[in-house]
């Protein structure tokens, strides 16, 4: 186990400060795609209900103001259903323009270290080089990695809100 942590840290080292603000957005990003299937799996089917009680109890469903609850119920669950989800789609998209940011901090380190030693030193501009890629390198994999969760959240949204529709009567 230390071992591990040896190797996480000094991965993290070699791929710069910006790795950090990577990690950071790693957890956040997972965070709220967890978050959201707990959500979806455990706690909608409550809301849903709730909202279906409120319409199945009126007595009458066909009026103007009826149609104009049924409009604020669904839009209810909508607003339940979509928190986060923009926000883990901007953090997909965010994590590889901050992989961009460790290759051009990690190739900033390059050049100086050229300008200060010259370019016959390999070994000095192999850190530089290392921060240059590593960071580029996390950001599309977390990202890559998040999408197929985003896209079957946002279905998800959108199916359960053409369901919630149907059962309780088109407009």
């Amino acid at each position: 186990m230390a071992g591990l942590t040896v190797g996480f840290f000094d991965f993290m080292e070699r791929g710069g400060e910006v790795l950090w603000g990577i990690l950071a957005l790693t957890v956040l990003l997972w965070w709220l795609v967890l978050e959201r299937l707990w959500f979806f799996r455990f706690e909608l089917p409550a809301v849903r209900q709730q909202r279906l009680d409120v319409w199945q109890s009126r007595p009458e469903r066909a009026s103007w103001y009826a149609m104009r609850q049924r409009v604020q119920l669904i839009s209810e669950v909508d607003c339940a259903m979509a928190s986060h989800l923009k926000t883990i789609t901007a953090f997909i998209a965010l994590l590889p323009l901050m992989g961009l940011l460790g290759t051009v901090t990690g190739m900033i380190q390059v050049f100086d270290v050229m300008a200060s030693l010259g370019s016959g030193n390999p070994r000095a501009m192999a850190d530089g080089v290392s921060a240059a890629t590593i960071p580029t390198l996390a950001g599309m994999v977390v990202s890559i990695s998040a999408i197929p969760f985003a896209t079957h959240l946002h279905r998800r949204h959108k199916r359960e809100l053409r369901l919630l529709g149907e059962r309780m009567g088109h407009a």
